[in-house]
């Protein structure tokens, strides 16, 4: 993981050893702002450090996805009205590549996802947008989503996991890097 990092929201269980994050999700965690539902959740579990300019986020991850909205990926954050969150979100009986976007109401995108092992997934910001990609294979890295997301020159960054409908949901992340580095090969 990356040096430095804090908890918001920490949860019942977690464990790191050799670079790899196990966690145990509290009950019904989640981040969510208002849109359609009409609720406010700021409880999920977010491990993070802290990033200044733009950067690239990158981690593999996956889980034991069993209950509907179990979800783990990255997120980045300004405060409890401004972040990203993307990854693997277990919805309607089936695995999607989820992304939700929040600058004071959140909103939600999904892609079908074709297999159920590991997703890697990175991050890339460069000033207000935020490019979300993930690794497909000998496809290589795919846009799930760009976005505008002003963000603060510093911002916190990492990985997060949530169970809105339950708890005991685990999640494991590895090879966790945050870079300066931007790559140029997708939309840069």
């Amino acid at each position: 993981m990356l040096p430095e990092m804090t908890w918001l929201n920490e949860p019942p269980h977690w464990t790191e050893d050799d670079g790899v994050l196990t966690v145990t999700t509290g009950s019904r965690t989640d981040f969510w702002r208002r849109t359609h539902y009409g609720f406010v959740h700021d409880d999920g579990h977010f491990r993070h450090a802290t990033a200044t300019g733009d950067f690239t986020l990158q981690a593999t991850f996956g889980g034991g996805y069993e209950v509907q909205y179990d979800q783990v990926g990255l997120m980045v954050r300004a405060d409890e009205e401004h972040w990203v969150k993307a990854g693997v979100e277990f919805t309607e009986g089936a695995l999607t590549l989820s992304t939700v976007l929040t600058r004071g109401h959140s909103d939600w995108s999904v892609v079908p996802l074709a297999h159920t092992g590991e997703v890697t997934l990175r991050v890339i910001r460069t000033g207000d947008a935020l490019n979300v990609q993930y690794l497909d294979g000998d496809a290589g890295w795919r846009l799930l989503r760009l976005g505008y997301l002003p963000l603060p020159e510093s911002c916190q960054v990492g990985v997060m996991c949530c169970s809105p409908e339950r708890e005991g949901f685990r999640a494991v992340f590895r090879d966790l890097t945050l870079s300066a580095e931007i790559p140029g090969d997708l939309h840069a």
